[in-house]
């Protein structure tokens, strides 16, 4: 990991959503947050601002760094988050025999993490999906206090919506204050930037929030969400439109299977990463450096309490290699070079660009394709009391 943060001092990338970041942030002060656009080439040639009003807030102090420490910094952080996540992962699975092992296995993973193709585009981008998903994984693994697990949850989502998902683990493990501390921190973020920019959080409350076009087009591969895979693979019809609500109630079927049998078997790290990916599934947009949450799963698949059997070794197999061969920027440079037209979908461009749906989906299924009376795993030291989860004493002790 050092390695990585000096090979990106010493040859600089192009981080593109860092540079956003750092220079519409002071524009909230202005008025103008969201009319800030950062020019580029195409196929995007239009970066706006898309987060709420509080994250800009957060970003301010970047505007104040010469862009050559900022750059250094964030790669830092964000390595170092990496590192969060896997050892909170680790530590959602519960204690293993032997303190040392758990420790080596979470800098194994997260060593490997920086071959996975979202967590490097999440790097090369300067995005802050790992910073918030260090934030998520931290609050829900290690804090004993409810307000702990709910802040966490609720600060990710003031700065970035997607991170709101992790409001259904808390509610699928019965704990009810931790969700209540979890609203009352996003609310409590967005009252505060309301006093601050109230133009602007208004202007987002209302009509942004809605607005995905803004973030850039949906249609295209770089979007991995099952909305995303549809209109590529059937168009924009009305008969598409119909497949997806079907496709739509398929998969949340399958998580709420997922979430139900992780729950029975006592399995945390199971609820989270089904939560999350049903997140990235039905959200409009899942840009594929989103998909960082491919790592915890990869995790579960590999560790957890049914990682011995066929159908979680085959899906870890596949996550492994859509991930570690760069599948899908490989399709987004093929889509640049045939100029795609959203209504005129190549198959053989459609096809693979399903790959990160498909493997969410297979995911969901190695959870739920479990024995209901599984062995419990112990609970993890911190967040995971020795209560059932299923009876719902979680909930009362951690709610």
């Amino acid at each position: 990991m050092t390695a990585h943060v000096l090979a990106v001092v010493t040859h600089p990338t192009h981080p593109l959503d860092l540079r956003v970041y750092r220079e519409a942030a002071p524009h909230v002060l202005s008025g103008s947050l969201y009319d800030y656009v950062l020019w580029t080439t195409p196929p995007i040639p239009r970066l706006p601002f898309t987060y709420p009003p509080f994250a800009a807030l957060l970003f301010l102090p970047l505007s104040r760094l010469p862009w050559t420490v900022l750059v250094a910094l964030w790669q830092t952080l964000s390595v170092a988050a990496l590192l969060v996540v896997a050892v909170c992962a680790v530590r959602l699975l519960g204690p293993r025999p032997g303190a040392v092992r758990v420790r080596e296995r979470a800098l194994l993973w997260a060593a490997a993490g920086l071959w996975l193709e979202p967590v490097r585009h999440t790097l090369d981008l300067g995005q802050v999906n790992l910073l918030l998903g260090a934030v998520v994984l931290w609050g829900l693994a290690v804090p004993r206090a409810a307000v702990g697990r709910g802040a966490g949850v609720g600060l990710a989502a003031s700065v970035k919506l997607t991170p709101a998902v992790g409001g259904l683990y808390l509610l699928a493990t019965r704990q009810w204050r931790a969700a209540v501390w979890a609203v009352a921190t996003a609310v409590t973020a967005a009252a505060l930037a309301w006093c601050v920019a109230p133009r602007e959080s208004a202007r987002y409350w209302s009509v942004l929030v809605t607005e995905t076009r803004r973030v850039g087009p949906a249609w295209s591969v770089r979007n991995q969400s099952l909305r995303g895979a549809l209109s590529r693979l059937l168009g924009q019809d009305t008969a598409a439109f119909l497949a997806y609500g079907a496709a739509l109630a398929l998969v949340t079927v399958a998580a709420v299977w997922a979430v139900r049998a992780a729950v029975r078997r006592h399995d945390l790290l199971g609820v989270l990463v089904t939560v999350e990916l049903y997140g990235l599934l039905v959200s409009p947009v899942s840009w594929s450096h989103h998909w960082i949450w491919c790592l915890p799963a990869m995790i579960w698949l590999a560790h957890g309490p049914l990682g011995r059997r066929p159908l979680s070794r085959i899906t870890l197999a596949v996550w492994a290699l859509v991930t570690v061969t760069r599948v899908v920027p490989s399709l987004i440079r093929a889509e640049s070079r045939q100029a795609v037209h959203p209504d005129a979908y190549p198959a053989s461009l459609a096809w693979p660009g399903c790959v990160y749906a498909v493997c969410a989906v297979l995911t969901l299924v190695a959870v739920a394709w479990g024995p209901a009376g599984h062995e419990r795993p112990a609970a993890a030291s911190g967040a995971v009391p020795e209560q059932s989860l299923a009876d719902g004493s979680l909930g009362r002790r951690l709610g």
